[in-house]
């Protein structure tokens, strides 16, 4: 071993060996929190679940508050409500659709828009402090839902034999390399799209998990267990951790909004079609 590596461990050794008081790494199992009830069954819920609920619950009761007495004059919270809804439609929506295609599917990016919005942003909520969305149940409902959502479009636009034949079976290309074109629209229209969905969301939303986890637990016992030497290093830490809960908030947003424009442009193609 290196005199660098000897140092190094000499360094973590200080509260390393604290036990259960010290130093916290993040780990896999920090998705699957414990049963609060139902251990064992379908209607086991645990914490994430539970965060899930608190999300939904509270969106539902943001936008019924906002609009349970509409004015023409808007108060703050109907403003904030009608320039949050106008940003989907207008940005996602009628940007990706156009007007009268955008408007039909407006309702559909608007609850996946704010569904992922709001389950996101619960990792930096404090006392929930994980996003529902870093399990994959969610993030794979979400992408089912859009691909469900562009199949549909596809078949009303084209009718069903008109396109999966031209999703398969792109026109104008020589009917031999339809061996090995075929195969691989299938797997990148029907398959990929929504398992890209999926992982993209869940990955991103891990990550931050497992960022700030590392930092404030590191933060926690630098500053509690560690030597004096090393408890300098806990402001470090926490600084850290703090900006990653700013990038984390970016981050639940543009998940979101990709998420939600991805659907949109699948949509969109598959209403246009080849």
């Amino acid at each position: 071993m290196s005199v660098a590596g000897l140092a190094l461990g000499r360094m973590l050794v200080p509260f390393a060996a604290e036990g259960d008081g010290g130093f916290h790494a993040p780990t896999i199992e920090d998705m699957f929190p414990p049963a609060i009830f139902g251990a064992g069954t379908p209607f086991e819920f645990n914490r994430i679940m539970m965060v899930r609920v608190i999300a939904t619950l509270v969106l539902c009761l943001l936008f019924w508050l906002a609009s349970r007495n509409l004015k023409l004059v808007p108060g703050r919270g109907q403003a904030t409500a009608e320039f949050a809804l106008g940003f989907v439609r207008t940005n996602i929506a009628e940007e990706v659709l156009g007007k009268e295609s955008g408007k039909r599917w407006t309702p559909l990016l608007t609850i996946i828009f704010f569904s992922v919005l709001a389950l996101n942003i619960t990792g930096v909520i404090p006392f929930l402090n994980i996003a529902g969305s870093s399990v994959v149940g969610f993030p794979l409902v979400m992408a089912l839902i859009a691909w469900v959502a562009f199949i549909y479009a596809g078949i009303k636009s084209h009718g069903a034999g008109h396109f999966f034949k031209d999703a398969l079976f792109p026109p104008g290309v020589p009917w031999p390399l339809y061996f090995i074109l075929a195969p691989i629209e299938l797997i990148s229209t029907f398959i990929l799209r929504p398992a890209t969905l999926t992982i993209r969301l869940l990955a991103n939303m891990m990550a931050g998990h497992f960022l700030l986890v590392l930092c404030f637990s590191a933060t926690n016992a630098l500053f509690l267990y560690a030597a004096v030497y090393l408890k300098p290093l806990g402001l470090l830490t926490g600084i850290m951790g703090t900006a990653f809960i700013a990038l984390e908030i970016f981050i639940a947003a543009l998940q979101a909004y990709i998420f939600a424009l991805l659907t949109a442009v699948y949509i969109s193609l598959s209403e246009e079609g080849h």
